[in-house]
């Protein structure tokens, strides 16, 4: 049995595990942001139960974190009574962007997780079968209800060989979006697996299944393997590691990708299906480049990202910006002396929060070319309507950044070497946990004058009348 299908029958409440077939499951987590979760709690309140029922929910700022009026404040300290009054955990603004916190902190193989966000299967990344979904799907999960989905198509993605130097997992992405293109992944699951997975570390797998989401994947999944165990022991939380990885190879297709042969790649506007090879479309002068996103703000993208830079500054015809993925990842950054190759190179290092990616500031000049290292680069997305972005790599972007032109990385000669800690920092200070049952009923909830209780919404009656207008013609 393949990974997807393992943990959806684990999990499955009712239905037949048939592709098409609708199917419900069981959550074991949740997690909201900021844009949607104010309206998600609205509703969870809606439904009159006293505490969240799933294992664990958690409700991260760092969406709107812009305050240039009480909305947004208002919001967050409404967001924080809830998670008080509730049973749920609360990451703080600041304290980073929620797929990159909750694959640091809480995503764990084979549990459920369904977020108010599309990009929740970065969670995938540590063999969580995450799926982003609507705000009151969420609200009743953590209200025990089961999740209604139509069973997935499992696709497995066979990997083999090893990435060559100046070429990563964001390549990797944007290859397969290049095969399938944005509607490809519709009513499917990607599911990794073959001897190049474990030349893959679990940044780079979550990179992979983050940007799964523009193919219109339910999500992607990889196995959890040693190179998992590594990365759950680093974070202290070995106790949490199991390990799961098909039986076998029972997939409704197959694609085929040799890491050896992927190249630099770029999705050229206004689509991340738009993909092309660095090498075939560079040279075009560039205005603004910014590295992070929940896709590619971990510590192994801008360690690398820092050794490129590192003695060298940013071309004078364009600007830097640079959001860090999590407190963690600043901290070691800081660490290594590695943060000051950023600063130095003209690098400007915004909040640790989803930023320019979801155009809250960092908007590139008119009728500029952004290269991003982002998931999305829709027309306006980014602020500015007529602006073009290009998605590529961190080393794409970075050798971009030094250039001043779309430069493919392998250019820049030898490729430095990074090393990642044995032993990751961990200050959870910025994550508030739950309250006891008997403490948080006495929490008042916080609203602003913007924040109102939804209507009550009586169950209807047995019998409806009124006057029915039919409009024909």
């Amino acid at each position: 049995m393949n990974l997807v299908k393992r943990i959806l029958e684990e999990h499955l409440v009712e239905g037949e595990l048939e592709s098409g077939s609708d199917i419900a499951i069981r959550i074991d987590q949740t997690l909201t942001q900021d844009a949607t979760g104010t309206m998600a709690y609205l509703e969870f309140e809606a439904m009159s139960i006293p505490r969240v029922k799933t294992e664990l929910s958690v409700s991260y700022v760092d969406h709107n974190t812009l305050q240039t009026d009480f909305r947004n404040a208002d919001d967050h300290r409404y967001l924080q009574s809830i998670a008080a009054r509730y049973g749920l955990y609360f990451s703080r603004p600041g304290n980073g962007i929620c797929h990159q916190l909750h694959l640091e902190r809480f995503a764990r193989p084979g549990k459920t997780l369904l977020g108010s966000d599309s990009h929740t299967p970065t969670a995938g990344g540590v063999g969580s079968l995450a799926i982003g979904a609507g705000g009151l799907n969420v609200a009743a999960a953590m209200a025990g209800e089961p999740f209604t989905l139509k069973c997935p198509k499992v696709v497995g993605v066979r990997l083999t060989g090893k990435l060559s130097p100046w070429v990563s997992a964001k390549d990797v992405i944007l290859e397969l979006l290049k095969r399938v293109d944005v509607k490809g992944g519709v009513g499917k699951v990607f599911e990794y697996f073959g001897p190049g997975v474990e030349t893959l570390s679990v940044p780079e797998r979550a990179t992979i299944t983050n940007m799964g989401t523009e193919t219109g994947a339910t999500t992607s999944i990889f196995p959890s393997d040693d190179i998992t165990r590594q990365w759950f022991e680093a974070q202290g939380r070995a106790e949490q590691w199991v390990r799961l990885e098909a039986d076998d190879e029972d997939y409704d297709e197959i694609i085929e990708i040799d890491l050896s042969e992927v190249e630099p790649m770029v999705a050229l506007p206004h689509s991340p299906g738009n993909v092309k090879r660095v090498r075939d479309v560079e040279g075009m002068e560039v205005q603004q480049v910014t590295i992070g996103s929940c896709t590619n703000s971990s510590l192994r993208d801008l360690k690398i990202v820092a050794q490129i830079l590192k003695g060298r500054t940013i071309s004078p015809n364009l600007s830097l910006l640079i959001n860090p993925g999590s407190r963690q990842v600043v901290e070691h950054l800081v660490e290594s002396g590695e943060y000051n190759y950023l600063v130095d190179a003209g690098a400007r290092i915004i909040e640790n929060a989803c930023g320019p990616c979801i155009g809250m500031g960092g908007a590139p000049p008119s009728g500029s070319v952004s290269v991003r290292t982002y998931n999305r680069n829709f027309e306006g997305r980014s602020g500015t309507k007529d602006a073009g972005v290009f998605l590529v790599s961190p080393e794409t972007a970075a050798a971009t950044a030094i250039k001043g032109v779309l430069t493919d990385p392998r250019d820049l000669g030898v490729a430095p070497e990074i090393k990642m800690p044995d032993r990751f920092v961990v200050n959870d200070n910025m994550i508030i946990p739950p309250l006891p049952p008997e403490q948080a009923s006495n929490v008042e909830i916080i609203r602003g004058p913007n924040i109102k209780p939804l209507p009550d919404f009586p169950p209807l009656p047995d019998k409806l009348e009124g006057e029915i207008l039919l409009k024909v013609g």
